[in-house]
């Protein structure tokens, strides 16, 4: 059976729920993270970086999320349902796949850092320094990113209802967890599309029995 080891508020939930969508069984093995924020040392038993997502199906061990999406649409989604099979669709899919994690996310994470930079676990002396240059360097950089990429993102989901089109995919998996942070961090919070894709997603039956078993995701 197909073990998730599942870090709370983490990029894991959209496996959960990549496993549902696919009516596959699984188990979770839930992590707590450290006051620090970080994922606790267990985790490197299971990957030698102690960082989730990561599954185990027997003996395999599978960790990136894009990978693990893809190990289980290609392993275990018999029917196609999230590989859309028609050139353009494929390649969307593909794009937003690798886009999530190599373009949106690394710009939210910085957002999240620079955001709290005049807070624990920043010395107290020098947290009014560091809320000073985080706030700067959103300013004068990061927000204008974020905008340009939500931009973006509204005006390919304002022409289509999924990222690979007319048919959900993994590509829509993967992107739910930084589009929840984008509109928590980012502004998307007034895009409609956007929302309107969000409200999509938190609609599908699957997407609700993974926040039951793996819990909401809080990301503002």
């Amino acid at each position: 059976m197909i073990t998730v080891h599942h870090l709370n508020n983490s990029r894991s939930q959209r496996i959960i729920w990549m496993l549902e969508e696919l009516e596959v069984p699984y188990q979770i093995k839930r992590y707590q993270r450290e006051a620090t924020m970080l994922a606790p040392d267990a985790l490197k038993k299971v990957h030698p970086l102690g960082k989730s997502p990561v599954i185990t199906d027997g003996e395999q061990v599978v960790a990136e999320s894009g990978a693990i999406l893809e190990y289980l649409a290609e392993r275990y989604d018999l029917e196609k349902r999230l590989l859309p099979t028609g050139q353009e669709a494929h390649l969307q899919s593909r794009y937003w796949l690798h886009y999530a994690e190599g373009s949106l996310m690394p710009l939210l994470v910085m957002k999240l850092i620079f955001s709290r930079m005049g807070q624990r676990p920043v010395p107290w002396l020098l947290r009014p320094i560091g809320n000073a240059f985080g706030k700067g360097v959103q300013k004068a950089w990061l927000d204008k990113q974020l905008a340009t990429h939500r931009q973006f993102i509204e005006q390919h989901l304002s022409k289509n209802t999924w990222f690979a089109g007319a048919q959900m995919s993994i590509a829509d998996v993967q992107m739910s967890f930084p589009l929840q942070a984008l509109s928590a961090r980012g502004g998307a919070a007034v895009s409609p599309a956007i929302q309107a894709w969000l409200k999509n997603v938190q609609a599908r039956p699957a997407w609700q029995r993974a926040i039951e078993q793996g819990g909401e995701v809080q990301l503002s």
